[in-house]
């Protein structure tokens, strides 16, 4: 009998131990939990830009390939898909250009612009280039 009553007494201090911990462990946990999230949000941010280039690039090289389009049609068609999903502040420079490739005439689209590093903005650059075969009349 003796040895219950130690143990409800030993088991009543402990819990009076750790009375606040919660508090301390949230304190210490909230940071790296916060940290956590923005590094996830970051690379969403990142994904989207990238993604969202190469599909502009790519629309870019099919308007221009177009029968009777010109170049600067798909440069248009790309800036426009650019401002509409994530503004001009990231594209450097579109570049649009007839290639030969394989006998093949090829429209390709490249743009350059910074990769997000921080939120939308970052120093980074990268480089994205679509591609389309020419139709002809």
């Amino acid at each position: 009998m003796r040895n219950v009553g130690f143990l409800r007494w030993l088991k009543d201090r402990l819990r009076q131990d750790q009375q606040g911990n919660a508090t301390v462990e949230f304190a210490l946990v909230a940071p790296i939990l916060l940290a956590v999230a923005l590094a996830v949000l970051q690379l969403a941010i990142a994904l989207h830009v990238r993604a969202t280039l190469t599909a502009a690039a790519a629309e870019g090289a099919r308007a221009a390939a177009l029968s009777g389009s010109d170049l600067a049609a798909g440069e248009r068609r790309t800036w426009a898909i650019l401002q509409e999903n994530i503004g001009s502040g990231l594209v450097q420079d579109i570049t649009v250009q007839r290639e030969w490739h394989g006998g093949a005439l090829v429209i390709s689209v490249q743009i350059d612009a910074a990769l997000p590093l921080l939120g939308f903005y970052g120093p980074t650059q990268m480089s994205i280039t679509g591609h389309a075969l020419q139709e002809h009349a």
